[in-house]
């Protein structure tokens, strides 16, 4: 059988999540992909640029903190939008670090008066708090491409002046200068142009304001935790979830992959939210979805450059908005004094320097088929998709190290081949061996593969040409 080819929070406790930690507090809920949500509502056509400079002018400045003149130094100062009639254009390639705060009144100094008397911690409108999110975007004109690289909150590293803690410790200590040092020193030296601080109250209204967002649960999900007023329960299956509903899903970590699963979750959300973000009805809803935006970010760009990064979200392939993790693993229990994910280096460089710009030591050539870790995901609605089939098809031309793993459950009609650690030209080397299915550059298969075959309906087509060849 010859297969075909084809082209075409370190917190105050030091103690959080590890998957098989059942206390695991969670309050301090990371949702990475709150500043796109936001954008993804704005940048629907590039005709509303106009309009969100007109509504971002008469309101509220975007910025709200202060920066001393040491830590604006850590970011980069030079323009990164054009003069003129092209102020909406980037003019080089941009690195935004975005943090998602979960602020609860113990984080901050003076809490509002109002939730002293609640018998549960709310979240409170401040920044001051976690970075239980950490997420470097780049946008890079050059290539055409918008690259997220999703930093795990438990993420072990140096901290300038004060050890070794979790990366989401930085923000309480030293605010997003810190962050952006932090950050840049785990990756290589990378710079960092401009921070973005989102809380975690304007989420459900931002998700309401683009008209909720239609997604796959992988499955039931029910929780419950009275001192935060959290209750979570969602059906497994394809459903228009509204900003709440949307909420329980990103807020859920309640499983073997702990906070890991739950930013594979993020960026399935973010698929979607990019994937309708194109609907021209949306555009009514620009003015709502911008106040939601100003009222709970913190960000050091200016209102040209904020256009300048919508006006290329806008006329970005959606093929080209990639979405990464930072390569690691969890640590083993009794490893440290608390649980955390451990970077690894290597795939690490490999990721800068193919998709940063960072020069490293790591190559971005196919490697050697026999070193990959291939996982095959069942994707098809069909029990009886006879995955063994394909798994020794790889097998027979050199992608020795495959192995069949637990699939989300959603249905696809396409096979999607998942660059899992970032390599996206041995992903595109196994979709021209298979000769089906299409790449994407994200984090969404098996944490234990380099590349994740999400087995489409597509496959079952191919198989019967495999197992029932014409005769001559």
């Amino acid at each position: 059988m010859t297969i075909q080819r084809t082209s075409a929070q370190e917190d105050y406790s030091t103690d959080t999540n590890n998957p098989s930690d059942k206390n695991a507090n969670t309050h301090k809920s990371g949702r990475w992909l709150w500043f796109w949500v936001g954008m993804s509502g704005i940048a629907m056509v590039s005709a509303t640029a106009g309009a969100l400079l007109a509504v971002s002018l008469t309101s509220t400045p975007l910025m709200q903190a202060a920066l001393s003149p040491d830590e604006a130094a850590v970011f980069d100062s030079n323009r990164i939008a054009g003069n003129g009639l092209k102020f909406s254009e980037l003019t080089r390639p941009v690195n935004i670090l975005i943090m998602g705060m979960s602020v609860l009144p113990p984080d901050v100094r003076n809490p509002p008066t109002e939730t002293k008397n609640l018998r549960y911690l709310p979240q409170v409108n401040s920044f001051d708090g976690l970075a239980d999110v950490m997420l470097l975007v780049r946008f890079d004109p050059e290539s055409k491409k918008v690259m997220m690289l999703s930093i795990p909150r438990d993420t072990r590293t140096e901290i300038d002046g004060h050890g070794i803690k979790k990366i989401n410790s930085t923000n309480v200590i030293g605010g997003p200068a810190l962050t952006a040092k932090t950050a840049s020193n785990l990756l290589g030296g990378v710079g960092i142009d401009r921070y973005i601080r989102i809380n975690v109250l304007g989420v459900g209204k931002l998700i309401d304001a683009l008209g909720g967002v239609t997604v796959y649960v992988p499955k039931d999900m029910k929780y419950q935790d009275d001192s935060q007023h959290l209750y979570i329960n969602l059906k497994k299956g394809k459903q228009h979830l509204n900003g709440d509903q949307a909420l329980q899903l990103l807020r859920f970590r309640r499983d073997e992959n702990g906070d890991i699963g739950r930013i594979q979750r993020q960026q399935m959300v973010m698929r979607a939210l990019m994937d309708q973000s194109i609907n021209p009805a949306t555009v009514t809803q620009l003015p709502k979805v911008l106040d939601v935006v100003k009222e709970h970010i913190d960000t050091n760009l200016t209102l040209e450059e904020l256009l300048a990064l919508v006006g290329f979200g806008v006329k970005t392939n959606r093929s080209n908005m990639q979405m990464l993790m930072l390569p690691g693993r969890f640590s083993q229990k009794g490893e440290f004094n608390t649980s955390y994910w451990i970077p690894d280096s290597q795939r690490i460089n490999g990721i800068l320097s193919q998709y940063f710009d960072v020069q490293t030591d790591s190559t971005s050539d196919v490697v050697n088929p026999a070193s990959l870790r291939v996982a095959i995901q069942n994707s098809t609605g069909n029990d009886d998709a006879n995955l063994r089939t394909l798994m020794r098809a790889l097998q027979r031309v050199g992608y020795t190290n495959v192995y069949i793993a637990k699939s989300w459950g959603e249905p696809l009609e396409v096979t999607h081949i998942v660059a899992q650690q970032g390599d996206g030209n041995s992903a595109e080397s196994i979709r021209n061996t298979l000769g089906f299915g299409e790449v994407r550059v994200e984090s969404t298969g098996n944490l234990g593969s380099d590349i994740s075959i999400q087995v489409g309906k597509d496959w079952l087509k191919q198989r019967e040409i495999i197992e029932n060849p014409v005769q001559p």
